[in-house]
């Protein structure tokens, strides 16, 4: 079957999860045309052939903050020069490919091409269990305009597809018709890594300029290997007990497999990874990002980790250090094996949609 398969390239968990999806359809022997934006493209690239760049949504943080004014500017500006190029890009994809169905990873290029030719169109991704599910509470009423604004966009970013997959490591009820939850998919070298229990914590960040989180980190006296902070280091930088890493895929999952605990934000990637390795985690969410919110306040609410708003304090990491070994009970009974689920349900909706 020719597969339309779109990836948004903020963030890189959609461009993870989309690469094991991408390599079972291909495994399948589907036809299967890429179309991504931002760091999806390279990541896809380096695996697939023949990933088509489209310009798509990015985000600016400053101190773990997302900043609305230089976001809006720079995706206003950056509008201008994309847009015309996409055009162009879908003009050719349909004089060449002729898709028969679309997949999307909140990705709208891909979802738009699906809706104006009548494809089927399927999504699959985490952000939808915003919009699609009920939420506690308990973590509504405490944001409750970020909870409007976010639940509005993701509403508005792919409408009346198919159906929804959505993956997720806890399981809110669904309210809406055509959602399926599957449990988080996992890139194969987080499957094969050798859980280990080891003294160090490992830390994700992906905004650099964070004085007062790396002040916090150097006062705990906890060994602390952190990734993200300082980027473009060829080698490790040890300041006291904080051991700056540059990035490596195989050391930054050797570490994450033998730390103590994480500290990172509240991105559902790595939060999925560190759940199924029986990791604590304490998640620190990009301020004005309710998704991250979510994802942190619910890991909180299953006993895996810890949410703080802010990490200027070394107490709230001296607190949840203190609380790994009730963190890890919780996580013991853990299981999951979303990729086996996930690509069996997509099999069988790629088949009902060749149906006539």
């Amino acid at each position: 079957m020719k597969i339309l398969y779109g990836v948004v390239g903020e963030g890189m968990g959609h461009a993870m999860r989309s690469r094991v999806i991408l390599e079972h359809l291909m495994a399948e022997n589907h036809d299967v045309e890429i179309m991504a934006s931002g760091r999806a493209v390279e990541f896809l690239a380096k695996r697939f052939h023949g990933v088509n760049r489209i310009h798509g949504l990015h985000m600016i943080y400053e101190e773990n903050r997302m900043r609305v004014g230089k976001t809006a500017w720079s995706n206003v500006i950056a509008g201008f020069a994309g847009i015309p190029k996409n055009i162009a890009a879908y003009f050719e994809l349909i004089a060449s490919f002729r898709p028969q169905v679309t997949i999307s990873d909140f990705e709208s290029w891909a979802y738009l091409y699906g809706k104006a030719h009548n494809l089927p169109v399927l999504s699959i991704d985490n952000m939808q269990i915003i919009n699609r599910c009920t939420l506690p509470d308990e973590i509504v009423e405490v944001y409750p305009t970020e909870f409007a604004v976010t639940k509005a966009f993701i509403k508005s970013k792919l409408p009346f597809c198919d159906e929804y997959f959505i993956t997720t490591f806890f399981r809110p009820p669904v309210r809406k018709k055509r959602t399926r939850l599957f449990p988080p998919i996992l890139r194969p070298e987080i499957l094969a890594a050798k859980r280990t229990e080891g003294n160090h914590l490992l830390i994700y960040t992906t905004g650099e300029g964070n004085e007062s989180f790396a002040s916090a980190l150097a006062q705990t006296g906890i060994e602390c290997r952190i990734y993200g902070m300082k980027r473009n280091i060829a080698e490790e930088i040890v300041e006291g007990n904080l051991r700056y890493q540059p990035f490596s895929e195989a050391k930054f999952i050797d570490d994450l497999a033998s730390c103590r605990g994480v500290v990172a934000g509240g991105g559902f990637t790595l939060m999925g990874e560190a759940v199924y390795l029986h990791k604590p985690m304490l998640a620190v969410p990009v301020a004005r990002q309710f998704e991250q919110v979510v994802n942190a306040r619910y890991l909180a609410l299953e006993g895996f980790g810890h949410f703080a708003e802010t990490l200027n304090d070394p107490k709230t990491v001296f607190d949840f250090v203190a609380a790994i070994p009730a963190c890890r009970d919780k996580l013991a009974s853990y299981t999951q094996d979303g990729n086996t689920l996930v690509t069996r349900a997509l099999d069988e909706w790629l088949d009902k949609a060749a149906t006539p």
